[in-house]
């Protein structure tokens, strides 16, 4: 039998956890369609909530972009024709790459309302394709792009933090000596924090990054007022120019330039969050304005003084600097917090689809389902940030390491984008025509990152490579084990109709962890071959995560009646929920299978891994990484929520 019911006879039942999240899935649906006829009255307040989320990266270039821009090329002066042609590069690209690309154009491939790389690899269902296809070619590119988002975890809160904290030189040079130690200590504060969630403290992020960014459009507007002629560069002639003037080194400050937009990807990662109005309101009516106000103030002032060095604090007045550095370290700690809370739902995301080992996730929050901790993560992303304050000592060399991964990324995006739109009916033409003249700009972006490479951009890509070969042995591995499984077993069937009358039956529920297929799992069969017992009940559970980041309450479950007191039982979430078996069963009675969920024996199998070079498929250094991850990976018990004592453990050994 299989059965559904209707969504008020289940959600009767439903208990306070699974009803928090099926109104999650209702929200996140709700916010993404960006076409609902919800409460419009909450529009500025969802516009207010996103500011530091969404926005806390991109709104914190500011602080030293235009400066790179002209200090880490000794080859480009800063004659005005100079000051011009960036401004005008800077102006550009936000328009393009933000306003058209990511808000006009990107959002619309909404996977059921949730955006970023890993929702936009999932709508094209690549997950189960044949090696080399185009479906899977584009799964890969995919993961390694979620994979570059890692590298960018680490160097935002490094860079961000590192950039605020040297404003203090600007007042004296006696600060200098403490610059390296304050950014320590508040990266050592930031991710302490993290285990105690981030709604309390979310809740300041968007009115902190209101008054931050009224500071950059008044301290903007300050310089402007002594140059106003500085909206000239609005004019793309001047970016011309500049490349016709500066050649290949003009070609190389793309690099730099491409550091206002680097915070792109998360206005598509929190989509979800928020949904596109929120979004799209706070970029025009706030964050682009003020954004562009603060770069022709600093190009204002670089044109009446040519020797200042850091041009976005000196735009502030004597007796504001310390306040202006106040503000500014709060708003890098907020975009900070932004990157590590995306990387950790980056990290579910790839968990829940089967891309990484399982790991202990978190939930800090009732109220907000986006709020979690993965410990395991938050402490890598903290040394690995302190190693590169460490090791690259100022801004100005981190700026060196920071945009090869994220441009990349863009590109990436892009060519899914394109794939989608073609597979949900877009006209080709069309969109491939869009999808080009979007790809020039993110090219010509990375191209330019590309010689970053040796003074820093290795980093990110390394660390990409290394999350991406992780994803790739986790992935093979797991391929390998259900093969080796699969060839020891039986099919369920025959397995069924050859149990002898005569077999003994004891009273009670057994559950068996097992996947998807038709074999006989191999728990079973070791169960019953050394207890030579079966209980009265079997159920054959199996969790699926599917391509949408939200499975309702009332299909959750599908249950198959295999006959002799046998049941198949089918479990659904979505990448964006939490797996809670437990949970789950108790609905096992709305569909017309009765349990007793505290009398219930959960058996999971513990399967002792052997590398050999006798069986193909890996080389034995990577069934030995694969091994590792296997058994340092969390217990399927307490990542599906299952009681430690209502569990038995079957323990086999299989060689890989």
């Amino acid at each position: 039998m299989n059965q559904h019911r209707d969504d008020r006879s289940l959600g009767e039942h439903v208990s306070r956890d699974e009803t928090a999240q099926a109104r999650s899935a209702d929200q996140a649906r709700h916010a993404g369609g960006g076409d609902h006829d919800g409460n419009q009255r909450s529009l500025p307040f969802l516009s207010l909530a996103a500011l530091g989320i969404v926005y806390g990266d991109i709104g914190t270039s500011p602080i030293y972009a235009l400066r790179e821009a002209f200090f880490a090329h000794a080859d480009i002066g800063l004659q005005p024709s100079n000051i011009y042609g960036v401004l005008s590069l800077m102006f550009w690209s936000l328009i393009v790459v933000i306003s058209i690309k990511y808000l006009s154009m990107v959002m619309r491939a909404s996977n059921n309302g949730e955006g970023g790389i890993i929702a936009l690899v999932a709508l094209l269902n690549p997950w189960k394709t044949e090696k080399k296809s185009r479906r899977h070619i584009l799964m890969l590119m995919g993961l390694f792009g979620a994979s570059l988002l890692y590298g960018d975890g680490t160097i935002t809160p490094a860079i961000s933090v590192l950039s605020a904290i040297e404003g203090l030189t600007v007042a004296t040079p006696a600060f200098t000596p403490y610059v390296i130690p304050v950014t320590i200590a508040i990266l050592i504060g930031l991710f302490l924090i993290q285990k105690r969630g981030t709604a309390t403290v979310g809740s300041y992020f968007g009115p902190v990054m209101v008054v931050w960014f009224a500071t950059l459009a008044l301290l903007g507007i300050g310089g402007i007022l002594q140059n106003p002629a500085v909206f000239m560069a609005i004019n793309p002639i001047y970016a011309v120019d500049f490349f016709a003037a500066n050649g290949f080194a003009g070609f190389l400050v793309m690099g730099t330039v491409f550091l206002v937009v680097t915070g792109g990807e998360a206005l598509y990662a929190d989509m979800g969050h928020f949904g596109v109005a929120p979004i799209r309101l706070a970029w025009f009516a706030l964050v682009l304005p003020a954004l562009l106000l603060n770069y022709f103030g600093q190009g204002a002032l670089m044109l009446a003084h040519p020797e200042i060095r850091q041009p976005f604090y000196r735009l502030a007045p004597g007796w504001a600097l310390y306040p202006v550095v106040l503000i500014a370290t709060l708003a890098t700690v907020i975009a900070s917090q932004a990157v590590i809370s995306g990387v950790f739902s980056l990290t579910r995301q790839a968990v829940q689809l089967g891309q990484l080992p399982r790991m202990s996730i978190i939930q800090t929050s009732r109220d907000s389902y986006g709020q979690i901790y993965i410990p395991a993560i938050n402490w890598i992303l903290m040394v690995a940030t302190i190693g590169l304050v460490i090791g690259f000592k100022s801004s100005d060399n981190l700026a060196s390491a920071y945009g090869v991964a994220v441009s990349l990324d863009m590109v990436i995006t892009t060519v899914l984008a394109f794939f989608v739109a073609y597979r949900w009916g877009w006209f080709p033409r069309f969109a491939g025509a869009i999808a080009v003249v979007l790809l020039l700009v993110d090219l010509a972006f990375f191209g330019a990152n590309i010689f970053k490479i040796p003074s820093g951009g290795w980093y990110p890509l390394l660390v990409a490579g290394m999350i991406f070969f992780i994803m790739a042995t986790w992935r093979t591995g797991r391929a390998l084990l259900r093969r080796h499984l699969d060839d020891d077993t039986e099919p369920l069937s025959d397995f069924i109709d050859n149990l002898g009358e005569d077999e003994h039956r004891i009273r009670g529920t057994a559950v068996f962890m097992t996947r998807a297929g038709s074999r006989t799992p191999s728990m079973l069969l070791h169960h019953l071959r050394h207890n030579q017992v079966l209980h009265r009940q079997v159920v054959l559970l199996t969790v699926h995560t599917r391509d949408i980041p939200w499975v309702s309450a009332a299909e959750r479950l599908e249950i198959e009646d295999l006959g002799r007191g046998f049941y198949r039982l089918q479990v659904y979430y979505g990448f964006m929920q939490v797996n809670n078996v437990p949970v789950a069963l108790r609905f096992a009675e709305e569909y017309g299978l009765t349990l007793d969920v505290e009398q219930m024996t959960y058996y999971v199998g513990r399967e002792t891994l052997i590398p050999t070079r006798a069986v193909p498929g890996m080389m034995v250094w990577r069934e030995h990484l694969f091994i590792f991850m296997a058994r340092n990976a969390t217990p399927a018990t307490a990542y599906y929520k299952i009681p430690p004592e209502r569990v038995v453990e079957l323990g086999i050994q299989i060689e890989i």
